[in-house]
């Protein structure tokens, strides 16, 4: 982690200007953590009627009149080696980031927004998404899902893992991000447990998880 821009003991909620729903802005405000805007993303806030505390970027994106309402909150880094999220990653001090509006516009944006989150680990970051959250996974996660619950792996490098509690168990399977991926299992109802051999797995919830999912990687 670089120098922080801001800390909290609480997770910290991170916008960005892609696409996203005020319901999904509100849901992650509701675990209580300060706002924070990627560039371009203050004025996502300020349209929807939010201001956000610290704003971190580049800020090639910037309006003009964002940066006249915000002027006191800017908080410039100069790097084009690293994009604006990762700029704000790597300066949050939070037992948990909370990423809304980083998908959905862009391919190539959310591509990079998954490499960050797998290369960044600390702090613990979920994506939200119009309908699903994603994550990295710790190297073993418990969660307690509805039978029939959606529950998709992408490997981000290659790892393998074990389950219970899937329909379709992962014990075995070599993933790669180039080779067997993991999409669309399904929960039996009840404890599913994930341990991993090492780091680089993606783990894709329906949104309903999240409050489950922000309990265990920040506690």
């Amino acid at each position: 982690m670089r120098d922080p821009i801001i800390q909290s003991p609480d997770p910290i909620v991170l916008l960005g200007a892609g696409e996203f729903s005020r319901e999904n802005l509100e849901q992650a405000l509701s675990f209580g953590g300060p706002l924070v805007a990627a560039d371009g993303g203050a004025d996502t806030a300020l349209g929807a009627g939010f201001r956000p505390e610290k704003v971190i970027g580049d800020f090639d994106s910037l309006s003009t009149a964002a940066r006249a309402t915000l002027a006191a909150q800017l908080h410039p880094v100069q790097d084009q080696d690293t994009t604006d999220f990762e700029k704000c990653l790597t300066r949050i001090d939070a037992p948990l980031a909370l990423a809304v509006g980083f998908t959905g516009v862009r391919v190539d944006h959310g591509l990079a927004v998954l490499n960050t989150i797998i290369r960044v680990p600390r702090p613990p970051t979920i994506v939200l998404g119009l309908c699903d959250i994603t994550f990295r996974a710790p190297l073993r996660l418990e969660l307690d899902l509805m039978a029939g619950t959606r529950l998709s792996l992408f490997p981000m490098a290659p790892v393998t893992g074990r389950s219970t509690g899937l329909r379709w168990p992962v014990d075995g399977i070599a993933f790669a991000p180039n080779g067997c991926v993991g999409t669309s299992n399904q929960a039996l109802g009840g404890p599913v447990t994930l341990s991993f051999d090492g780091p680089g797995m993606l783990v894709i919830l329906p949104l309903v998880a999240l409050g489950q999912v922000v309990r265990i990687l920040s506690g």
